[in-house]
C-alpha cells in the first residue's frame, strides 16, 4: 500500500576507497635505558585472531638477548609481544607463551625474521593477497595488505531498514534475500520496467465510475473478496523489467472475469506480451502500458497457463511462439498450439479500448467497486525495494552519501483496494492497496 502520490490509473471495460587500521604498540623500557622500542603495523581493517590461536612464541620462536626483530602480534588484544629476554622486565610486554616455552620447556628454536603474513583478514579470516570478497553490492580487493572497496549505492540498505522499522512511518520494512548483492542501478534496470507515460496516455480523458456518490464507501475494501476466485495474485517476474506486461496480463484478466461473471478466469500471460508485442518492443528492457493495451485489444493474450514465463528471459531464442488470424469480424483464433504442449486451450482473449480513470482515491475506490482492480503508473524510489507491509510512503535514505541514492524510475502496478489512513478522517484520505509483481 502507498499514499502521497500522483499516478496514473488505467483500465478498459566506482569510486574506491581505502580502509586502513593503524595498530601502534609502544614499548616500554626501564628509566634508565638509552633508547625505546617502537613499531607501528599497518593493517586492513577488523583484526580478531592470529591463525595460530595461543602460540605466539612456540610458533614464532625464542631470542637471547634483546631483539627487536623477535616481536609477534598478540591478536586477542590487538597489540604486538616479544619472545626476547629483554620482554622479562618490571613491564613485561612478553608473549602470553613466553614463559612457559621459552623458559621452562627451553625450546629455543631458532629465529629467523618476524612473521608478518602477507595479504589481508577480515572478520577473522586471513586473505592472500589480490583476494576479491563481496560485501552486498560492493567488491572488495586485497592490495597491499589493505582492502580496496568500490562504492556502489546498494538496492538493500541495512540502516535504512533499521531506521523504518525503528521510526513511526507507517509501514514496515525488509531485506529481501532476492536483492541483496545488487546495486541500486540493478534495481531499477532489472526489477521495474514501465516506460514514463506517453504524451497520448497523459491527454486521455478521465472517466468517472457510475457508481452513485451518494453511495457509501467502505472503509475496508479489496477486490478479491468481492470476487473471489475471479482475480489473480502476482506473478514473479524476477530480473525481468517488464512491469508494463505484467500488470496489463493480470489486470486484464480480472476484468474479463469479472465482466463475464466468471466464465472466463484464466491468467493472462505475460510473456505472450513480453515476446510478441513487436513494434518499439523492450520486452524485459522496460515498455509501455498503452503499446501493451493496444496488442491486447487488437491482437489478445493466451493465458499464462498456455503461454508460461521463459526461465532465461535473455535467451536468444525467445521469439514470439503464438500466431493467429482473424475471422473478419474483430476476433482473432490462434493458429499454433501453446508453447506449453500440456495445455490445449490456446483461445485467444481480447478486451475493449482502455481508458483513464482520475487519480482521485475516491474515484479509483469507485472504479474498483465497480469494475474490479485497475492498473497505475507510479514512481518507485530506492526504499521501495525493501517495503513489506503498511502504508508506503517515500523515506528519504539516511546514507551519508544519500545523494546517489536520490534517484527514481517508473513502475505499473495493479490496485485492487483501498483503505482508510489511520489518524485521517474518514473520507478524506485513502490508503492504495495494490499488487506489484514479485
Amino acid at each position: 500500500m502507498w499514499a502521497g502520490y500522483k499516478i496514473l490509473i488505467l483500465a478498459y471495460l566506482t569510486t574506491e576507497i581505502w580502509t586502513e587500521r593503524q595498530y601502534l604498540s609502544h614499548r616500554e623500557v626501564d628509566p634508565g635505558a638509552e633508547f625505546t622500542r617502537n613499531h607501528t603495523i599497518s593493517e586492513g581493517t577488523r583484526f580478531k585472531r592470529a591463525i595460530f590461536e595461543g602460540q605466539y612464541c612456540r610458533s614464532f620462536g625464542c631470542c637471547e638477548d634483546r631483539d627487536d626483530g623477535c616481536v609477534t602480534r598478540f591478536y586477542e588484544a590487538d597489540a604486538l609481544c616479544y619472545c626476547d629476554k629483554f620482554c622479562e622486565r618490571e613491564n613485561s610486554d612478553c608473549c602470553p607463551d613466553y614463559k612457559s616455552f621459552c623458559r621452562e620447556e627451553k625450546g629455543w628454536p631458532l629465529h629467523t625474521k618476524p612473521w608478518s603474513p602477507e595479504g589481508c583478514h577480515r572478520d577473522g579470516q586471513h586473505y592472500e593477497e589480490g583476494s576479491v570478497i563481496k560485501e552486498n553490492c560492493n567488491s572488495c580487493t586485497c592490495s597491499g595488505q589493505q582492502w580496496k572497496c568500490s562504492q556502489h549505492a546498494c538496492l538493500v540498505q541495512p540502516g535504512l531498514i533499521e531506521h523504518v522499522n525503528k521510526g513511526d512511518y507507517g509501514w514496515t520494512a525488509q531485506n529481501y534475500s532476492q536483492f541483496w548483492g545488487m546495486t541500486l542501478e540493478e534495481g531499477f534496470k532489472y526489477r521495474l520496467g514501465t516506460l514514463p507515460p506517453s504524451p497520448l496516455l497523459l491527454s486521455m480523458n478521465e472517466v468517472t465510475a457510475s457508481l452513485a456518490e451518494t453511495t457509501d464507501l467502505p472503509e475496508f475494501f479489496i477486490a478479491s473478496y468481492k470476487w473471489p476466485g475471479w482475480t489473480h495474485g502476482p506473478l514473479d517476474q524476477k530480473n525481468c523489467a517488464a512491469s508494463w506486461a505484467f500488470s496489463t496480463a493480470s489486470v486484464a484478466a480480472d476484468r474479463i472475469a469479472i465482466q463475464s461473471q466468471g466464465r472466463y478466469t484464466a491468467n493472462l500471460s505475460p510473456q505472450n506480451l513480453i515476446s510478441c508485442c513487436a513494434k518499439k518492443r523492450h520486452g524485459c528492457n522496460s515498455g509501455s502500458v498503452d503499446r501493451a493495451w493496444w496488442y491486447l485489444r487488437k491482437r489478445g493474450l493466451v493465458s499464462h497457463a498456455c503461454y508460461p514465463l521463459f526461465k532465461d528471459q535473455n535467451a536468444t531464442n525467445n521469439g514470439c511462439a503464438m500466431a493467429s488470424r482473424s475471422d473478419g469480424r474483430g476476433k482473432r483464433h490462434a493458429t499454433t498450439p501453446c508453447p506449453n504442449s500440456i495445455e490445449k486451450s490456446n483461445r485467444i482473449y481480447q478486451c475493449s479500448p482502455p481508458y483513464r480513470v482520475s487519480s482521485n482515491e475516491t474515484e479509483i475506490m469507485r472504479e474498483i467497486m465497480q469494475n474490479g482492480p485497475v492498473q497505475a503508473i507510479m514512481q518507485v524510489h530506492e526504499d521501495f525495494f525493501n517495503y513489506k507491509t503498511g502504508i508506503y510512503r517515500h523515506i528519504t535514505s539516511t546514507n551519508e552519501d544519500s545523494e546517489k541514492y536520490r534517484k527514481f524510475r517508473t513502475h505499473a502496478v495493479k490496485l485492487t483496494g483501498l483503505l482508510p489512513i489511520p489518524g485521517e478522517s474518514p473520507g478524506e484520505r485513502m490508503a492504495i492497496l495494490g499488487f506489484f509483481e514479485e
